[in-house]
């Protein structure tokens, strides 16, 4: 793969591959090595060329947990963020049945932790444990470690979701949030959920469904031994009202993008990117007039991406 269109069809084709499977799972994704590559590639970009990420994924919104958010980490939201990214993370921690006081000591993997901002803000919530986090982009992870990282307390390396470098039983919380839905075989990732997990460890899975990978993602759970479901959670409606918070007119995302220097034409294309990649489709996103025109024209796409039915946080335990 030379060049970036041939990246984007490569990561385009395998994620349909991966969410649009009518097997249920029993097919693996016919160019696994491939999409990988283009997926590093990507985040590599990302790494490369991002500043300080204020939209981690979709997000979600819910006052009553903003509230408890900034109970726990002064100064959380305005005016550096809209707090929606942050809420996922903070969900996947607050829904454990593990007091937030009392991680100390244990150790907390994030699998898919791309520049690591996420994993930053649980290690703020949760002081005291041990937090790693790990992203198949090594110039993701680069970043992390050169920006984030402190000591044991935080690090960040490179590796495969479904080939962890890590030991048996050595993790307490496995944390994966709008991640799973890239990886090609999602059995290979749970069954190393369960093999570094420690017994009583839990795993907080967090991610966009199409019908067919919720079908893929459910024998897939029946399937991988050593894990038992303690819950499955639709947070749709709540990842919508993010997703919708964040296009409206005079939102945080739209004021810091308004503040840019660029031009009025390319910071729309840049808005429409955007808000296809955090979940725009998924929210009812209807392009503006222009956008429809450049469509006609060739010169942005109008409407793109898989056709995602849900947003979900399921809770495993390790038996």
């Amino acid at each position: 793969m030379s060049s970036t269109p041939d990246v984007m069809t490569a990561f385009t084709s395998g994620l349909a591959d991966i969410n649009l499977d009518e097997s249920g799972g029993t097919r693996r994704s016919a160019n696994a090595a491939g999409m990988k590559s283009a997926s590093a590639t990507i985040y590599d970009m990302a790494a490369t060329l991002s500043g300080q990420g204020t939209l981690w994924n979709w997000g979600m919104y819910d006052p009553d947990l903003a509230k408890e958010m900034r109970a726990r980490v002064p100064g959380f939201g305005e005016p550096w963020t809209d707090g929606f990214s942050e809420q996922l993370y903070f969900l996947a921690l607050r829904d454990l049945p593990i007091d937030l006081g009392n991680y100390a000591g244990r150790h907390v993997l994030e699998v898919g932790c791309g520049m690591g901002e996420g994993l930053n803000l649980l290690s703020r919530i949760a002081p005291g444990a041990r937090m790693t986090g790990l992203d198949l982009s090594p110039k993701a992870v680069d970043r992390a470690t050169a920006t984030l990282s402190r000591g044991d307390a935080l690090t960040f390396v490179h590796g495969d979701a479904e080939d962890l470098p890590f030991e048996d039983a050595s993790v307490d919380v496995l944390v994966n949030i709008e991640s799973s839905h890239t990886y090609p075989d999602l059995g290979k990732f749970l069954g190393e959920a369960a093999r570094v997990l420690r017994p009583g460890g839990f795993l907080s899975h967090i991610d966009v469904y199409t019908r067919q990978r919720t079908e893929t993602m459910r024998r897939t759970a029946e399937e991988t031994e050593g894990l038992d479901w303690k819950s499955d959670h639709d947070i749709s409606d709540r990842v919508r009202a993010a997703v919708r918070r964040r296009m409206a007119p005079g939102s945080h995302f739209r004021t810091t993008l308004g503040k840019q220097r660029m031009n009025p034409l390319v910071r729309q294309i840049a808005a429409h990117s955007q808000i296809l990649m955090f979940g725009g489709m998924f929210a009812g996103y209807q392009p503006s007039p222009t956008i429809k025109a450049l469509n006609k024209m060739g010169i942005v796409p109008w409407m793109s991406g898989l056709p995602m039915e849900s947003y979900r946080h399921r809770i495993a335990v390790r038996r």
